[in-house]
């Protein structure tokens, strides 16, 4: 499985996951991360574009640290499951979604953050 997380600062999970061009990307085998490595998508590339950016065609979850409705609809119709969580260490997040304990948000109405 493959989970991307929302990082553009490459240090902490951040939000508006439609205009992130910086994600961790974790390979995981059962409870397991195997791999993490950066993926930066080049510019104009983003979850905005009617396709997924090549590096994350393969994701099963997107964690952000928020998400649009309209996006979260989008990436479910592509069989990916984007979750929105108030964790801001991408390591953490990862292990929590794992075993089960990853607090999350719901989706936020489009342009709204929890940086403002």
């Amino acid at each position: 499985m493959k989970i991307a997380v929302t990082s553009e600062n490459r240090n902490t999970v951040t939000d508006h996951a439609g205009r992130c061009a910086r994600f961790w990307v974790y390979q995981t085998e059962f409870a397991d991360v195997v791999d993490k490595h950066l993926v930066e998508l080049p510019a104009g590339q983003n979850f905005h574009a009617l396709d997924l950016p090549p590096p994350l065609r393969d994701i099963n979850v997107l964690i952000t640290g928020g998400i649009a409705r309209e996006l979260r609809y989008r990436l479910k119709q592509m069989a990916i499951q984007a979750v929105a969580t108030p964790e801001t260490d991408p390591d953490r997040a990862v292990n929590a979604w794992l075993n089960g304990t990853l607090s999350e948000m719901p989706p936020v109405p489009h342009c709204a953050s929890r940086e403002h």
